[in-house]
C-alpha cells in the first residue's frame, strides 16, 4: 500500500492537517496496519486491485473525526475505535471510486483512478465489493448499532449520489435541494463518523448528540468547499480531476450564484449549454467567477456551516475532544481562505 499519511496531499494542505493529525499518529499507524491487513481479506485474484484503492495517502478525515471524537487520551490506541475508523474510510473510498467513474474523473490523489486503472466495469465492482467488506466489519462488533448505523449512512450517501445523477444538468435545483444532496452525499459520512467516535468512546448522550451536530455541519461545510475547488483549485495542488462538476452538468453552489449574478442574455447562454451536454469550459466560468466575488459568497456560506459545528459544542468546552475538533474547524477555515485567496490571483 502507498507511503505516509499526507504524502499526496496539495501542500498547504498538506501542512494544515499534518498539524491536526500529529495528535492522532499512533491510531493513524493502527489504523495502516488493518487496512493492510485487510488487503488479505479479499481473493487473492483480486487483493492488488483492492491495495489500490485502500492507499493510505489520503486526508482521511473521516477516520480522524473518529478518533478525535473518540478521543481517550494522548497516545491511547483503542481497537474499537480503528476498526470504526477502518469501516467509513473503506464506505468512503468505495464512494469515491464510483464518483470517478460517474465523473470521468482521470485523477484522484495524483494518480490514476481505478477507473482508469482497471477499467469501468472493473472499477464498479470493486466500489461494490469495498462496501461489503466494510459492512461485514461492521457486523463483528459486539453491538449492533454499529452495522445498523453505517448500513443506514451507505444508504443514504448512495441515494444522495443518485438524487445528484439523476438531476445533471438540471437548472432548477433549489438551494434546498442542493443542500439535501450534500447533506446525504457528504455530510452523512462526516456526522456518523462522529456519533461513533464519541459512543464508542464512552461519553454522555448530550456530548455524542453534540458530535453528531458537529459532524453534519463540518461535513457540509467541506461539501460546499469541494464544489468550490472544482472551479477555482488547481489539480496539481488539490490532487485530483477538477471541473468535474461542470463537465458533467451538476448544479453546484458556485454555479448556482453566477447564475444568478450574471445577466439575463448570459444566464441564458449558460442554461442553453448545460441542458444541451455543451461543455462550458473551465477556464472561462474560473474568470467569470472570479469577476463576480463568488469565492468570496461561497467562503461565507462554508462560514455559516463552521459556525453551526463550532456552536454545537459550546456547552462541552471542558471535554478533551472539543479543542481538536475545534482545530479540524479551523483548519478547514484557514484552507477556504487559501482557496479565495488563491482564486483572487489566479
Amino acid at each position: 500500500m502507498a507511503g505516509p499519511l499526507t504524502s499526496s496531499l496539495p501542500p498547504q494542505l498538506s501542512r494544515d492537517f499534518q498539524e491536526v493529525s500529529q495528535h492522532v499518529r499512533p491510531q493513524m499507524a493502527a489504523l495502516d496496519v488493518f487496512m493492510r491487513d485487510q488487503v488479505e481479506r479479499f481473493e487473492p485474484e483480486i487483493r492488488s486491485l483492492a491495495a489500490y484503492c485502500l492507499d493510505t495517502t489520503g486526508k482521511r478525515l473521516r477516520p480522524t473525526l473518529v478518533f478525535i471524537c473518540g478521543w481517550r487520551g494522548a497516545g491511547v490506541v483503542a481497537d474499537d475505535l480503528v476498526r470504526v475508523a477502518g469501516v467509513v474510510e473503506m464506505v468512503h473510498l468505495a464512494t469515491l471510486v464510483h464518483d470517478d467513474i460517474m465523473d470521468r474523473a482521470d485523477l484522484r490523489r495524483n494518480r490514476q483512478t481505478a477507473a482508469r486503472e482497471f477499467g469501468p466495469e472493473a472499477a464498479v465492482l470493486l466500489g461494490d465489493v469495498l462496501f461489503s467488506q466494510a459492512l461485514h466489519i461492521a457486523s463483528q462488533f459486539p453491538t449492533t448499532e454499529v452495522c445498523r448505523l453505517v448500513s443506514e449512512s451507505t444508504r443514504k450517501v448512495c441515494s444522495g449520489e443518485i438524487m445528484q445523477t439523476l438531476r445533471r444538468r438540471d437548472i432548477n435545483i433549489s438551494l434546498a435541494d442542493y443542500r439535501r444532496i450534500i447533506d446525504l452525499k457528504t455530510a452523512e459520512l462526516f456526522r456518523v463518523s462522529c456519533f461513533l467516535g464519541a459512543r464508542l468512546g464512552g461519553y454522555a448522550a448530550d456530548f455524542v448528540a453534540a458530535a453528531d451536530r458537529f459532524g453534519h455541519h463540518l461535513g457540509i461545510a467541506y461539501q460546499i468547499y469541494d464544489d468550490l475547488a472544482d472551479f477555482v483549485g488547481e489539480e496539481q495542488l488539490i490532487g485530483k480531476t477538477l471541473g468535474t462538476d461542470l463537465a458533467t452538468g451538476k448544479l453546484t453552489l458556485p454555479l448556482m450564484m453566477l447564475l444568478e449574478r450574471v445577466s439575463a442574455s448570459e444566464r441564458a447562454s449558460i442554461v442553453a449549454a448545460l441542458q444541451g451536454g455543451q461543455a462550458l469550459g473551465l477556464a472561462a466560468s474560473r474568470q467569470r467567477m472570479k469577476e463576480m466575488d463568488i469565492a468570496a459568497a461561497v467562503r461565507a456560506a462554508i462560514e455559516d456551516e463552521l459556525t453551526l459545528a463550532v456552536a454545537a459544542l459550546s456547552l462541552h468546552a471542558d471535554l478533551a475532544p472539543v479543542p481538536l475538533m475545534l482545530q479540524l474547524a479551523d483548519m478547514l477555515r484557514h484552507q477556504v481562505a487559501v482557496l479565495e485567496t488563491a482564486s483572487i490571483a489566479g
